[in-house]
């Protein structure tokens, strides 16, 4: 599948919005048997993208959410079994970075599982220091970008 042809989005539907949700579960908590699809209190103030495949199904997902007027976390970063090393993560994350630039944010954090520290690194995230364990056995790392106006 050509990854430049898929666009990236806010969900449409309540389908989509299914989708979504159950593809964030599924890879970010269902893994060690924690309760879902979870909804948190600032969804509806977040900015969410949701990336398809031509029949619907949902490949990667992420949430931009707004700290302050200059700051705003990447949040919820997933991508589909057997979907990762396509390109489909960093679609994503460019098009929450340009949501970030319209809202005229300036930098941006995250919390990168330790694993996924290098895809941050090599699109300019930089490493600020070692953060929390989530399900006492994934650590996590507070990352920082930088936006170019």
């Amino acid at each position: 599948m050509n990854t430049l042809a898929l666009t990236p989005r806010e969900p449409r539907d309540p389908t989509e919005w299914e989708r979504y949700y159950a593809l964030r579960w599924r890879i970010l908590r269902a893994p060690w048997q924690a309760d879902g699809p979870e909804r948190e209190d600032d969804e509806d103030d977040s900015v969410h993208r949701l990336l398809c495949a031509p029949d619907g199904t949902a490949l990667a997902v992420g949430r931009l959410h707004r700290l302050d007027q200059r700051r705003g976390q990447i949040r919820f970063m997933a991508v589909a079994e057997g979907e990762q090393r396509k390109g489909y993560g960093s679609v994503l994350l460019e098009s929450l970075e340009q949501a970030a630039r319209e809202l005229g944010l300036q930098q941006l954090i995250l919390q990168a599982r330790e694993q996924a520290v290098p895809f941050y690194q090599q699109r300019g995230y930089e490493l600020v220091e070692k953060s929390f364990l989530l399900f006492d056995r994934i650590q996590h790392y507070l990352m920082r970008k930088h936006l170019e106006a």
